[in-house]
Order: C-alpha cells, then structure tokens, then sequence
C-alpha cells in the first residue's frame, strides 16, 4: 500500500493561500524557508534562542520554525513531549494581523484555533497561546492616524468591522511585547493602508514594522517587503536612507519581479526581503538579484548612491558615466505641475495659448498661469510623468521602453501635470536633438536604473547627462564617448527596447 504521508499529493493549504489577491499577501512555505535559511545553523540547537513574527497571517513562519527546532533540539531535549512543550510555550511568539489571521495562524502553529482545546499539539491555559490578537484602535489627528497614516475616513469604522490598527505599529497595547527579548523578529507585515488621497492613494506602512522591529534590538531581523523603498517616495525617503546607510543589513534578496517571489502577485516595483545582523557590522551586503529566472550574486556597498542600484551588470556602466562629471538631467526636468496646473484641468471657451492635457488641445489664458511662465514661448519637450512600462517591469524580452510617448510643444503651448516638461529651447532644432536623445537607449537606461515603480519624477533622471542640444546624437556616438566595453554594449542593448522619434504637436 502507498505511503500516504510521502506519496499522496496532497497541497499544503498555505501554499493555496499564498495565491489569494494582492489585498494580504500570504507567504508560500517554500518562501518561508527560504528566508528561514539565511539564519545561522546553530540557531535551531539552541533552547534559549526566542521568535516573533510581528505580523501573523497565516502562521507560516512560526510553522516552520517549530519543525526546525523540534528536529534540531532532539539531542539537547529528548523526549518529544517535553521538547514541544519547551519549543511552543517559551521559544515561539506570534502577534498577528486580524482575528481571522490569529484564527488561522494557531491553527496552522499548534493543530488547532483554540491551544487550550485538546487538539492543540501542547495545552495552553488560554486560548491564544503565545499568538495573541489585541483589538487596536486608531489615534486620529487631522484625519488621520498619527501612528500608521491610515485616513479616518476610510478606517473609523464600527466595532464588529475589522479596524486595520495592526498592533505591534500602534504601541498603545506593546509594554509585554516591549519588555520581552527576541532573538529572531521575522514576518511578512502589511504593506499600504489608504491614506483618504485620490485615486485610492496609498500610505505604505510597511517601513515602520521595520522600524520598530529594530527598536526591540534583536539579534536577527528578516522581513518581506515591497522593493519601492530603494528609490524612496512617498513616506519612504527617510527609511530609504536609513536602510541604505546600516551596516547591519548583511543579505539582500531582491526580485525584479514580484511573481518570480509570490507567484500569481503583481507587487509594482518588485519584492525584497533582508536579514539585518545586530553583531555584524559591514560595510558590504551580499546581494542576491532574482531576474528573468537567474540568480546574480554581489558584494555590494548599499549607500554608493542616494537610490540603491539593483541591477549589479549595469554599475560598470554608471561608474564611467558619471565619471565624465557632467550635469545631469534631474536639473533641468520639472518638477510636477510645470505650469501649475493639476490633470483635472481642462480647456476654457477662449485663450490667448494653448494647453496640453490628456485627451488633446484647447485654448486657454495666459494670465492664468501661475508657475512656469518662462517656458511658455519655447520650444518644449514634454512627456508623461508615468513610465511606459508597469511599475518598471520588462517585457516577455526582458526590455523596457521606460518612457512614455514624448512629444514637442511650440511656443505658446503649456501643459497640466500630466506631462513633465524635459527641456526648453528657443529653436525646434534643439528640442528635437533633446527628444532625439532621450530616445537614444543609453539614456533610457540611466533612467531605468534609479526606478522601482511607475512614476517618473525629475530624481529619476539623476544619472543621465545633460547633452549638447546643438547638434543631433545617436547610440553608437554616446557608447563610444563614455567608452563602454562590448559586453556594456549588448547588456544596454538587450535591456532597452527600441523608441520611434514620433511627431508632436
């Protein structure tokens, strides 16, 4: 007869939930494990080693670390009885997310949802064990939640709704948390909460279960981790450089594409994950880079530029660009709203100019115009301030376009927010050398390097040189200028797609 417990298929119901929506992310067992390995071996023999996962979903973690434990401390304690009722009831802590999450997480840690019932694996004299779910509430300042950002709008809801005021970020609630000691902290925490912005705006959060896993000072840190924070942004900047300057973070693991991490989620920017080392100081990470199915490995210095750079085959070719020390891009683009104008903005009846906005052209005055107005009778290169590609990912080829369709404006033409406005000239000749070499791919590329989602703001061009706007460029002069090797060569060549010069307005 078949060995039901080797050879029968039957799927791990959290590897079912890994797949769910894009709303919680659950974490794959394989995943799990995967981070669970950049741990040092002599962890699982040890019986005074503790663990918190901060931000229980499924229990996939504290899974994962008992079958570790109970194999690895069988010499140390023996008899399996006592070893389960050591490892459950004073190595492994869990806080989790919701009550249904705390729900699933004892079940998926102890055999049951109720650990004082008698399916628990050990018998707690409680019925949350050491996986505890407080019902936290949000602190509303202006509308919004003074600890996590959350708009009271959307989250001042009624009792039997769940709040989304995860604990271990409202510290109202954390003094045992706070007065105990972990060796290892390590989860996969909520990523955004709405912040009442348009558009279903978001405010991550992600960053402050980071934050305040590091204030309880463990001795190991791991979390999973949307990759955006590399290049900062909104509510990110701060933690972008905090991360990029500690020398405790010693193993970065980054997927350029969320799916090649969670399979079947579309995360815009890709996913990370990290192991942050309170004993270890270095001022070098070793880098795992997951793209397009192979794994590159690097020694890297973090903090060598203000974004960090995750594609380690494009450093060579940076490091000749800037070498030329010329002005870059990022001086001369606009900022949004070059003329001050949101998106919403439409044409009026009259105008003495013309204005571009997202479904065409249509007259509008001059005097109203509040920013930008010395650009107005020149020769403009605009294009809009979202990337071609999403969230910077490639195509099926492993290409990106990276900029959206770019188009000249003549004097007497503005635009709303929509657009960025890359350059301005007194002659059309200029503004089409300008397009001309944005359309180069070496340019593009640059750009590419310092993004991590879909929206282009004027940091994005850091790396990308100002050009010579008198005269016309192409690729091959640009590769021969800053000298790169022909390996550089067919690395750039295969990573940017080709980019028509196409006629504007």
């Amino acid at each position: 007869m078949a060995d039901l417990f080797t050879e029968t298929y039957n799927p791990d119901v959290l590897s079912c939930l890994a797949n769910l929506s894009n709303d919680e992310v659950f974490t794959p067992p394989e995943v799990a494990n995967q981070v669970l390995d950049m741990l040092p071996d002599e962890i699982w023999e040890d019986p005074d080693a503790t663990f918190l996962d901060p931000a229980c979903k499924s229990g996939i973690f504290l899974r994962e670390i008992a079958k570790r434990l109970i194999a690895g401390l069988e010499d140390k304690i023996p008899d399996l009885d006592e070893r389960l009722e050591h490892i459950y009831k004073k190595q492994l802590f869990g806080i989790a997310t919701t009550e249904l999450c705390s729900l699933l997480s004892r079940r998926s840690l102890y055999c049951s949802k109720y650990p004082n019932s008698k399916y628990s694996v050990v018998s707690f004299d409680n019925a949350e064990g050491n996986v505890r779910y407080r019902r936290t509430h949000h602190t509303w300042k202006n509308g919004k939640c003074v600890w996590c950002g959350a708009a009271k709008v959307n989250y001042d809801r009624d009792e039997s709704l769940e709040q989304h005021a995860y604990e271990f970020i409202h510290p109202t609630n954390l003094e045992e948390i706070k007065d105990m000691k972990f060796d290892v902290i390590v989860g996969n925490p909520p990523y955004q909460l709405s912040d009442g912005g348009n558009k279903a705006s978001a405010m991550p959060i992600y960053q402050k279960f980071v934050e305040q896993s590091i204030s309880l000072d463990p001795k190991y840190l791991i979390m999973i981790i949307p990759a955006r924070w590399y290049s900062g942004g909104k509510g990110l900047d701060g933690f972008r450089q905090r991360m990029l300057t500690d020398k405790h973070l010693v193993k970065l693991v980054d997927y350029v594409d969320s799916k090649d991490c969670f399979p079947g989620v579309d995360i815009a920017g890709g996913i990370c994950y990290f192991l942050w080392d309170r004993d270890n100081v270095k001022d070098w990470c070793v880098v795992d880079t997951h793209r397009r199915g192979e794994v590159i490995q690097s020694e890297r210095r973090l903090d060598e530029f203000s974004t960090f750079i995750r594609d380690p085959e494009a450093l060579s070719i940076i490091h000749k660009v800037i070498s030329h020390n010329e002005p870059t891009m990022d001086e001369q683009i606009s900022s949004r709203k070059p003329f001050g104008l949101a998106t919403n903005v439409k044409p009026l009846e009259e105008g003495d100019i013309l204005l571009r906005h997202i479904r065409g052209v249509g007259p509008y005055m001059r005097n109203l115009v509040t920013t930008g107005q010395g650009l107005i009778d020149k020769w403009k290169v605009v294009a809009s301030y979202v990337s071609f590609d999403h969230a910077g990912r490639a195509d099926k080829d492993g290409k990106k376009k990276v900029l959206s369709k770019m188009r000249i404006l003549p004097p007497g033409t503005i635009c709303t927010e929509t657009y960025l406005v890359y350059g301005a000239y007194d002659s059309k000749g200029e503004a089409e050398n300008l397009r001309q070499y944005m359309s180069c791919k070496l340019p593009r590329f640059l750009i590419a390097q310092l993004m991590s989602g879909q929206h282009l703001t004027k940091q994005k061009f850091a790396l990308c040189p100002i050009p010579d706007v008198t005269e016309s460029v192409t690729d091959s002069q640009l590769y021969r200028r800053y000298g790169l090797s022909e390996e550089e060569i067919d690395f750039v060549e295969s990573s940017i797609r080709e980019i028509e010069s196409e006629d504007g307005e």
